[in-house]
């Protein structure tokens, strides 16, 4: 069984995160080489009987979907994370179970996170969608952009809005849940749930005494019953560094956890790298905007952090964008993968100097991580000033902000 990638989810509530502010961040570990993009798409109505073309099938739209704002990888329809102008923020975690995921194409776990967002206002309404889905269409096919061979996981997710988070993880179509309203959580490659199980598939139980899984006896512990032999639990490194800062998380917390690669939270291996990275502010109090913030390049440790608010004409950001081959996509072309076309779009072509330059060690690379670190910090102070603002937020203001960003990154690289 391949490895899963150890892509990494967490979030902290009140008051383990200052402020009123629920804090959500992923590190999203995929292969080395693989382009992540990120890409809006506004709220749109749908022709009634009109169908969604997903990674692999397509499936029925519904009438309406939200504002989106996602991160994923080029090649395919999903996201690894992203957020809903309801302030909803979902991220996806492969993992290996005892049941092998299914080859056969299905829904890809990426592509539920899409579909939460898009048809889900609150986290609940979300992970309803997921299970629905997936008891209708089930999951499967390559997480990988390879034709070498079928890289298929089962999926779990963490789904936070303002109020709640919900943890789910699924083995093929059945699933169980964890409801989150305080401290932290993490997800990670592995199965994390036990014995507290807030909802399940009405025949998860008996499915697992099917299998001869699970006795009836002893009680139900979803993944030391759902978990592969070989798969010991250890607790998500990421967990244990929330868990030190105590009351005190903010989003520059929860950045600083996701760039450290001395805990294994930043990927950098032979396999995989962090190549995206994501970290959401969602204050309980709906009166202040929720921002997401997106590096849409690899190496949170050498990437900066811009910030994303869901406002009526938020302007489309190209340069975040992989160039689009239609229907000549060897994704989208059978049999596929036969060819890798070059999806760099024009930030990661610009952000592979940086990365070069600041691997070398050299004192230009140690100046150039010092001014991308405060070209950051200008756009956290002025996102804060914003949450600590009484009054309501000037659309105008704020609908070219990770436009913006943007190109101040990309001039300075150049």
């Amino acid at each position: 069984m391949a490895a899963a990638p150890p892509s990494c989810c967490l979030v902290a509530f009140p008051p383990c995160a200052k402020d009123g502010l629920v804090v959500f961040g992923k590190n999203s570990a995929r292969p080395r080489d693989e382009v992540q993009e990120v890409v809006y798409f506004p709220a749109a109505d749908h022709e009634p009987e009109s169908k969604v073309e997903c990674t692999y099938i397509s499936i029925d739209q519904v009438p309406k979907t939200h504002a989106i704002v996602l991160s994923r990888p080029a090649w395919l329809w999903g996201a690894e994370m992203g957020a809903n102008e309801h302030g909803v923020c979902i991220a996806n975690e492969a993992v290996n179970a005892r049941e092998p995921a299914a080859g056969t194409e299905a829904l890809l776990g990426m592509d539920l996170v899409r579909l939460g967002l898009e048809r889900g206002s609150t986290a609940k309404e979300a992970f309803d969608v997921i299970v629905a889905l997936l008891e209708e269409h089930g999951q499967g096919g390559s997480y990988y952009e390879d034709a070498g061979s079928c890289h298929s996981f089962q999926s779990a997710y963490l789904i936070v809005d303002r109020d709640e988070a919900w943890v789910l993880e699924t083995v093929g179509k059945y699933w169980a849940a964890e409801k989150v309203t305080e401290g932290v959580k993490c997800i990670c490659n592995q199965l994390s749930l036990t014995t507290k199980i807030d909802a399940e598939h009405p025949e998860l139980r008996s499915y697992a005494q099917s299998q001869g899984w699970w006795t009836g006896e002893d009680e139900f512990n979803f993944s030391e019953v759902f978990s592969p032999a070989d798969d010991h639990l250890h607790c998500c490194a990421g967990k244990d560094s929330l868990e030190k800062q105590e009351e005190s998380i903010t989003v520059q917390t929860m950045i600083d956890i996701l760039r450290d690669k001395a805990s294994g939270v930043c990927v950098d291996s032979e396999t995989f790298l962090t190549t995206a990275s994501a970290v959401s502010v969602l204050p309980q109090s709906r009166s202040s905007p929720c921002i997401h913030y997106f590096t849409g390049t690899p190496d949170p440790s050498r990437s900066i952090f811009k910030p994303f608010i869901f406002v009526d004409d938020v302007k489309l950001v190209p340069k975040t964008q992989s160039p689009c081959f239609g229907d000549d996509d060897p994704a989208k072309r059978e049999p596929r993968f036969q060819e890798k076309p070059d999806r760099r779009h024009e930030l990661y072509k610009a952000h592979e100097w940086a990365r070069v330059v600041i691997a070398s060690g050299q004192e230009q690379g140690r100046k150039l991580r010092k001014t991308m670190l405060e070209l950051e910090k200008q756009g956290l102070e002025a996102m804060e000033e914003i949450l600590a603002s009484p009054g309501p937020l000037d659309p105008a203001e704020v609908g070219d902000l990770f436009y913006d960003c943007v190109d101040t990154e990309i001039k300075f690289f150049k």
